[in-house]
């Protein structure tokens, strides 16, 4: 079983600050790391080999220390790594079709694996938008995978219902943070990773002229402050001023 993993560096958003004068984000000197759900699609792939062998290649578009974050996936379990290196400022028309083009390089794939979304901009584009430009199907928002020699069976998490969907492969397949708990790898781990190879090759050695079709004109921050409402009065007054100031802020509709 021949896995690729679409992983993506991100800054921590957890150690992100906002700039109380501009609302802007400070992002200097912000931590980068592999974003979670990536960590949860690594980890997939992992159980997958597991059970049926193969190879995992981790595949990120990205600046060139993005090297650094893919040696996490490889202490993990990853065999090798993939960087292609690309402009900051591209959008995910960009990146897919990136990714696409690499993968397509890559060949001979059983299942990509996809976190859900990116912790950063978590817009869930790339995995739909990849399955299509390599024209596979795809399988989103799953909460458990069984990779079975010719089929892949995944719970899909869609909100009110859960929804048990099948594929033969290839196939990419989208997964939620509740699949697993990614694995911490031990020193050994680490320190082997250092052998395992990652390759690198430019955006432009892929496509051509490829323009973003976004462009991000602004970024700020949004101010959450709350109202510190105190309802005193017994339990049935309370509960009554609580659901008619939830309908006037807009929270609950009749």
């Amino acid at each position: 079983m021949n896995i690729i993993v679409c992983a993506k560096q991100v800054v921590d958003v957890s150690e992100m600050k906002i700039d109380s004068a501009t609302k802007k984000p400070i992002l200097q000197g912000v931590p980068q790391k592999i974003s979670d759900i990536d960590k949860n699609a690594m980890e997939e792939a992992i159980k997958i080999k597991e059970k049926h062998g193969g190879k995992i290649t981790v595949l990120t578009v990205g600046p060139a220390n993005a090297k650094e974050r893919i040696k996490e996936l490889l202490a993990m379990g990853a065999d090798e790594g993939l960087l292609v290196t690309a402009p900051e400022n591209i959008d995910y028309h960009m990146t897919a079709t990136l990714l696409a083009e690499a993968i397509k390089k890559i060949g001979g794939y059983n299942i990509i694996l996809c976190g859900e979304a990116s912790i950063d901009m978590f817009s869930g584009q790339i995995g739909p938008r990849l399955a299509a430009n390599l024209k596979i199907p795809q399988i989103t928002y799953a909460q458990s995978v069984t990779a079975e020699k010719d089929k892949i069976t995944a719970d899909r998490n869609m909100g009110e219902q859960m929804i048990i969907t099948e594929s033969t492969y290839p196939v990419l397949v989208t997964v939620t943070k509740e699949i697993n708990v990614p694995r911490l790898p031990s020193l050994m781990q680490i320190l082997a990773s250092a052998n395992k190879p990652i390759n690198e090759i430019t955006a432009d050695s892929l496509t051509k002229n490829l323009n973003p079709l976004v462009q991000t004109i602004d970024l700020k921050g949004v101010s959450m402050e709350r109202k510190n409402v105190v309802y005193k009065d017994d339990i049935d007054e309370s509960v009554k001023q609580l659901v008619n100031n939830l309908a006037k802020e807009g929270v609950l509709r009749g």
